[in-house]
């Protein structure tokens, strides 16, 4: 009996893009969590149409910290490009710096984002009003929190090793993610400070 076997060791062990499974699982993970967002949205705008005055106390947020914050997401965008390209071409000192820029990006948004919170004009218990926006922005910063402390993680992996093409394909991945940060982000930002100020 002649058998043929078929040889798989000289294929590849990871790959980038929608050939890799971390891919799907990225992807997966952002359709998941922006139906959370899409819902919050919905939410938020329904309350709006069953309220007279919007928002009750007649006070929207300040635009300060939430404009800055968009503003440095939009420039995050920049080395987490970067950091993604360089990562598909492995360049481990590259990504190293790429990390650590992409870490200094979210540092500076959390920091603002503490004096964002500050800056709503309301309270979560204050009303629906303030319920809903304090929602959106919690779930918005429990997302950046995580994507940050991957970061991190794959930041420190890069650093001390071991090194693996797998590692890249995370860096690469973790990118992907950080762009989900910052749609949702725009999102969010015409919601609660654009839609009050809209008549």
């Amino acid at each position: 009996m002649n058998r043929r076997v078929l040889d798989v060791t000289g294929l590849p062990t990871y790959a980038f893009g929608n050939r890799s499974l971390m891919w799907w699982g990225t992807f997966g993970m952002i359709l998941i969590e922006s139906t959370v967002f899409v819902l919050a949205i919905v939410a938020y705008f329904y309350l709006r149409e069953r309220s007279y005055d919007w928002p009750p106390h007649g006070t929207p947020p300040a635009l300060i910290y939430g404009t800055l914050n968009t503003v440095v997401l939009l420039l995050s965008a920049i080395p987490n490009q970067w950091t993604k390209k360089v990562a598909e071409k492995e360049d481990l000192p590259r990504v190293r710096i790429g990390l650590c820029l992409c870490l200094a990006f979210s540092a500076v948004f959390l920091v603002l984002r503490v004096f964002e919170f500050g800056a709503l004009n309301t309270a979560w218990y204050d009303s629906a009003y303030g319920s809903i926006v304090y929602a959106l922005m919690v779930l918005h910063t429990i997302h950046l929190v995580t994507d940050v402390i991957d970061t991190v993680v794959l930041t420190v992996l890069m650093f001390i090793g071991p090194i693996s093409g797998k590692r890249f394909v995370d860096v690469s991945e973790n990118a992907l993610y950080w762009y989900f940060v910052v749609g949702s982000w725009l999102l969010i930002y015409a919601t609660v400070y654009l839609a009050p100020r809209i008549t």
